[in-house]
C-alpha cells in the first residue's frame, strides 16, 4: 500500500510549519516530521484509525498526533492524506469529499 498526499494536506503542512517556524525553526521541522511519520504509519493498518465522526464514512479515517488530526481516505491500493488540522476543530465540511 502506498501513501499519497492531497494538495490540501500539503498546504496544511506548509501552513503548520510557517506558523511554528518564526518561534522555533527546529520545533517546526520536528512537528512536520512527526506528522509525516504518523501519516505514513497508516499504510500498515489503514482501518486502525477511527472513522471521522463528522462524516461517518468507513473509508475516511483519522489519527491524532499531538494536537493535530490527520484525516485520510482508504483506497484499495493506497491511502490519501486529505487534510491535517488542529484537533480541537471540526472537520472542514466545505472540503468534504
Amino acid at each position: 500500500m502506498k501513501l499519497k498526499w492531497s494538495e490540501t494536506a500539503i498546504r496544511d503542512l506548509l501552513s503548520i510549519r510557517r506558523y511554528i517556524v518564526d518561534d522555533n525553526p527546529a520545533a517546526a521541522n520536528n512537528w512536520i516530521a512527526r506528522l509525516r511519520t504518523r501519516a505514513g504509519n497508516t499504510v500498515h493498518a489503514p482501518l486502525a484509525g477511527r472513522k471521522v465522526p463528522e462524516l461517518c464514512r468507513d473509508d475516511v479515517r483519522e489519527v491524532i498526533e499531538g494536537n493535530y488530526r490527520i484525516v485520510y481516505q482508504v483506497h484499495n491500493d493506497h491511502v490519501t492524506v486529505l487534510t491535517v488540522f488542529e484537533a480541537h476543530r471540526l472537520f472542514p465540511t466545505k472540503n468534504a469529499i
